[in-house]
């Protein structure tokens, strides 16, 4: 690592309290070096969400996506296991499976036809007679961890340190009489926006300190004044009651006694409330850009007036995006002022956004 960036890394103490603190410096969010260290550290050696387990419950079935630059398949074998690769052919790196999800027998790459099975063993590799010092049997794709937790499927491209239950834990349990395993997956909306990711990752884990200036119809709904955070090992929860709301829009589709916002480090939020729940993952797309993917789930997803419900509930959590969009972008455009390099918490609102960046320091620097 260069002199460089061991000062920039060095430059935040993770280890005041919370009423001392001071956020990581403005360069951590734009500078491409600090960006691929995140790349490599942060994405590639932690738990990472990378889509629904129901596109993965059938033999031959796959998913695909893409994590800070790094291409992954997730595909259930004949067998019925779960496995986890590079989506990179070993051939010339090409995508050996390029559809966001499906079904398939064989995992061909359509660059050469180089062939592997669903357990990543490669079997076919056509015109390639005569070739010294090749081994088929060692060219198969490189696994990654995989595990699944509810709706969710994480996969690691290192090695763990824990198991992806340590690493989600209380959430599995404080969730269970929640009602998650009976919300059905039902739309997806995607925004790309100008802003690092952690943008986007301060503005949900600031306790809700935006919300009341921000979010005026959100806030009609949720009791601010009794609105607490929980910080766990790798993971927060912010806590809210609700109330009558005065916006028929909000109330008629944000019920229930409380609202539960988690966040997973380092990327993933879930939003819960009575017979709804929404992911938000944010994916890094570059220093100054991130793509924020909101899948909906609610407890009926097939009759007509469950889907008008349901549809005024993604419209509402629209809204709310759009009002964080235009805050996150406002904020990358400031964190490159001159006069701007650090900012402080607040001590009553913050502790999660600071918890954030002690857990980013300490990934970073291992």
């Amino acid at each position: 690592m260069s002199t460089r960036m061991t000062q920039l890394l060095n430059a935040f103490d993770a280890t005041l309290p919370l009423s001392k603190a001071r956020t990581i410096p403005s360069a951590w969010y734009f500078d491409s070096e600090i960006f691929a260290l995140e790349c490599a550290q942060v994405f590639g050696r932690n738990w990472q969400y990378v889509g629904r387990s129901e596109l993965v419950k059938d033999p031959g079935s796959y998913l695909t996506v893409e994590v800070a630059g790094a291409p992954i398949l997730v595909v259930r074998d004949e067998q019925g296991t779960l496995r986890a690769f590079h989506n990179a052919c070993r051939h010339r790196a090409a995508q050996v499976i390029n559809e966001p999800c499906g079904h398939a027998t064989k995992l061909r790459c359509r660059y050469h036809g180089w062939t592997y099975d669903l357990a990543g063993q490669l079997r076919g590799t056509p015109e390639f007679d005569g070739v010294e010092e090749f081994k088929k049997d060692e060219q198969g794709l490189p696994p990654m961890h995989v595990e699944t937790w509810g709706p969710f499927v994480f996969v690691n491209q290192g090695t763990p340190k824990q198991s992806l239950a340590e690493h989600l834990m209380p959430l599995p349990a404080m969730m269970a009489g929640e009602g998650i395993d009976t919300l059905r997956y039902f739309d997806r909306r995607e925004y790309v926006l100008e802003c690092n990711w952690k943008v986007f990752v301060d503005n949900y884990q600031d306790g809700g300190y935006h919300v009341n200036t921000v979010h005026p119809g959100l806030a009609a709904a949720l009791d601010y004044s009794k609105y607490r955070t929980e910080l766990h090992a790798s993971n927060t929860v912010q806590i809210s009651p609700m109330k009558p709301s005065d916006d028929p829009t909000v109330a008629k589709v944000r019920a229930g006694t409380h609202a539960y916002y988690w966040w997973m480090f380092p990327n993933l939020m879930v939003n819960l409330y009575q017979g709804v729940m929404d992911t938000n993952w944010v994916l890094p797309l570059g220093p100054d850009r991130c793509r924020v993917i909101f899948d909906f789930y609610f407890a009926d997803v097939e009759s007509a007036e469950a889907k008008r419900y349901n549809a005024d509930s993604i419209a509402v959590a629209h809204q709310v995006q759009m009002e964080d969009w235009g805050v996150c972008e406002e904020v990358q455009r400031g964190l490159k002022s001159r006069s701007y390099d650090t900012g402080r918490f607040s001590v009553k609102r913050e502790a999660g956004g600071y918890f954030f960046h002690q857990l980013l320091a300490k990934s970073l620097r291992e």
